[in-house]
């Protein structure tokens, strides 16, 4: 069961990790390699926080702000 919980928690991850890059591709046109990177490394907090900010983010400077 634990394993399956892991599964669904990494699958859950990877879907806010995907939608989170898709909303700053259409909010800043493109993201770099390195911010993609970065954003792999991210907690589930972060990528959450950065979620709910992302109608103030207008750079990838306003996600490494966010990030860090």
């Amino acid at each position: 069961c634990a394993n399956i919980r892991n599964i669904k928690s990494r699958y859950f991850e990877t879907g806010k990790l995907s939608t989170l890059e898709t909303l700053l591709k259409v909010k800043l046109g493109s993201i770099s390699r390195s911010l993609e990177e970065q954003l792999s490394n991210t907690s589930i907090e972060q990528l959450d926080e950065l979620t709910v900010n992302i109608l103030n983010i207008n750079s990838e400077e306003d996600v490494m702000k966010l990030l860090h």
